[in-house]
C-alpha cells in the first residue's frame, strides 16, 4: 500500500508541477523562444520537483528503500503520468494521441522524453545509498 501511495503521491507532485508551468511555456515562452527552447527553459523546475519528491516521499511514507520498492513506486508514477499526459493533452489541447506520440521525435520531445526517463527511475538513483544498503 506505501508503494501505491509513494506512486501517487509522486505522480500528483511533478505532474502539478508541470501542470502549472505548462501554459506558461505553451502560451508565452514558445512564443517568445520556440519550442524547443521553451522546453529547455521550463524543464529545470520538473526536474527539481523530481529530485525533491523522489527523495523527500519515501522517508514520509517510511517506504522500504530497496530497489524493488522504489522502482515500483517510480514506474507506477510513470503509469499514471502518462494516463495523464494523454488526458490532458486530448481533452485541454485537442492533440490526438498521434500526435502527441509523433511530437517525441522533435527536439523538444526528446527533452520531454529525457525527463520522463529521470522520472521514473529518481526513485532508485535518489535513494541509492539506502538502497545499497536494503540489497
Amino acid at each position: 500500500m506505501r508503494i501505491i501511495a509513494g506512486a501517487v503521491l509522486y505522480f500528483l507532485i511533478v505532474f502539478g508541477v508541470g501542470f502549472v508551468l505548462g501554459p506558461v511555456r505553451v502560451y508565452w515562452l514558445e512564443r517568445q523562444l520556440g519550442e524547443t527552447m521553451a522546453t529547455l527553459c521550463e524543464a529545470p523546475f520538473p526536474l527539481i520537483a523530481i529530485v525533491l519528491a523522489a527523495r523527500w516521499l519515501p522517508k514520509v511514507l517510511r517506504l522500504r528503500t530497496n530497489i524493488t520498492s522504489l522502482a515500483a513506486m517510480g514506474v507506477g508514477a510513470l503509469f499514471l503520468q502518462q494516463l495523464a499526459d494523454f488526458a490532458v493533452g486530448s481533452v485541454l489541447r485537442g492533440i490526438t494521441p498521434a500526435q502527441q506520440i509523433s511530437h517525441f521525435a522533435r527536439p523538444a520531445g526528446l527533452i520531454y522524453t529525457t525527463l520522463v526517463i529521470i522520472f521514473a527511475v529518481m526513485p532508485i538513483l535518489a535513494n541509492w545509498p539506502h538502497w545499497r544498503r536494503n540489497a
